[in-house]
């Protein structure tokens, strides 16, 4: 009797478990999927750059990124729940006509310079496991994207994109095949290591614009109204959030921000114990990383690294044709979100087709998928910072926020990163 009670007592408290560990999932949305898509070929391509010459050294970034991305996607997060807005309508709503055209601007060059070295870095990931070339895979890829974003819900592409965070796993597992030097890259880690040099400030930026990205501010903001009008709230309703409600967003923007980091140092480490330490510090691209990664880390390191880069650009690039759409559809005051079926938001969507359409033009035109993936991170590294300066000066405005002004430690993390986007921006045009 007592075993058969003991053995009820553990299904209940397995249930009890189960239940929390899918209701802790359920409440994580805009910030979990916004800190994997972070992680897109782009980034991983300027992650494993980083590994592969600097070896260890730069482990530290990861850790100064961390309290700066999420200061800014906070902001982000904050101002859509409270204002009901997107970031380009706050802007149309409260600065001029040039303000907001010469943020969106920015953000579409850089959004689809990045579109098109994604499709190209998936393709080239998937020619080295198929061996068909990869100028046949950018296009499928393009309209399966497309397909998805054209004539899915709202709802289950959050849901796809929730559980396709957990291919970022693989950049984990693959470091379990590199021999890590454990003592030395968690003293490396805690202690930080600088150039003064082009190519190590290039990297410095590349990663700080790849992790601080500018369509990562449209995308957070933009999705935390969507998620409040998945609920049927009007704009008036949208207005205002509760303590509750702000708690929410805290932690599910820090826990994707902390997911993002946590690839990012897994990336750079498993590069640099392998490539770094044995000479082959001129990378360019994941794709040479994954070869290189064969003969040193085995077969298994190899594969896992490449099914990453496929399914991060399946979560990343979504995210930048949307945020594109949003951006233009806000600054433009037109209807249309991902919630609305292509009929009834044709400029949004439009949108959509002619950012992924203009993306696969530049891998079409000859330019190098390689190249671009690294330098549009660059790209994103210098045009974060004007970004940024609006994002906070919104935030911290009582006419938008009313009383959800960004509390001291948030309105200082976020000048701090300002400061260190600007001073990291600067030093590479001065070296240049």
């Amino acid at each position: 009797m007592t075993a058969r009670k003991n053995v009820l007592t553990q299904n209940v408290e397995k249930g009890k478990g189960s239940k929390i560990l899918k209701r802790s999932f359920g409440i994580l949305g805009p910030g979990l999927i916004t800190g994997a898509a972070d992680d897109d070929p782009s980034g991983i391509s300027t992650y494993s750059v980083a590994g592969a010459a600097y070896g260890y050294a730069t482990l530290w970034i990861a850790l100064l990124t961390f309290p700066l991305m999420v200061s800014i996607q906070l902001m982000c997060a904050r101002l859509g729940m409270v204002t009901g807005r997107g970031l380009a309508a706050a802007v149309r709503m409260y600065y001029p006509r040039w303000v907001l055209w010469g943020s969106c601007s920015i953000l579409v060059v850089a959004n689809l310079i990045n579109i098109g070295a994604d499709l190209g870095g998936m393709a080239e990931a998937t020619e080295l496991i198929t061996g068909i070339r990869s100028l046949i895979w950018i296009p499928v890829y393009a309209f399966f994207i497309i397909g998805l974003l054209f004539w899915s819900s709202y709802k289950l592409i959050t849901r796809i994109f929730k559980w396709m965070t957990v291919v970022l796993f693989a950049y984990v597992f693959a470091s379990f095949y590199a021999h890590v030097d454990w003592r030395h890259a968690l003293a490396v880690t805690f202690v930080p290591h600088l150039e003064w040099s082009r190519g190590f400030l290039a990297v410095l930026v590349a990663i700080l614009g790849t992790t601080i990205s500018p369509y990562l501010f449209f995308w957070q903001a933009a999705e935390e109204v969507e998620e409040e009008r998945t609920k049927g709230r009007t704009l008036a309703k949208r207005k205002g959030a509760t303590a509750g409600e702000l708690r929410s967003a805290r932690a599910d923007t820090i826990v994707g921000m902390f997911f993002s980091n946590l690839i990012m140092y897994f990336i750079i480490l498993t590069t640099a114990a392998t490539l770094h330490a044995h000479g082959q510090t001129d990378i360019t691209s994941a794709r040479q990383a994954a070869e290189a990664l064969r003969p040193l880390a085995g077969r298994g390191a190899y594969l896992l690294f490449t099914l990453g880069l496929i399914g991060t650009g399946m979560l990343g690039v979504p995210v930048l044709v949307g945020s594109c759409a949003y951006a233009v559809a806000e600054g433009s005051a037109w209807r249309g979100s991902m919630g609305d079926k292509p009929g009834s938001a044709r400029k949004f969507y439009a949108v959509m087709g002619v950012a992924m359409a203009l993306g696969l033009v530049l891998d079409y035109l000859g330019f190098n998928a390689v190249k671009m993936l690294f330098w549009s991170a660059v790209i994103n590294g210098l045009l974060a910072p004007p970004l940024i300066l609006l994002v906070i000066l919104l935030t911290s405005n009582r006419k938008v926020m009313g009383k959800r002004v960004n509390p001291p430690l948030l309105k200082y993390l976020g000048w701090a990163t300002f400061g260190v986007m600007t001073a990291a921006a600067v030093g590479m045009i001065i070296t240049t």
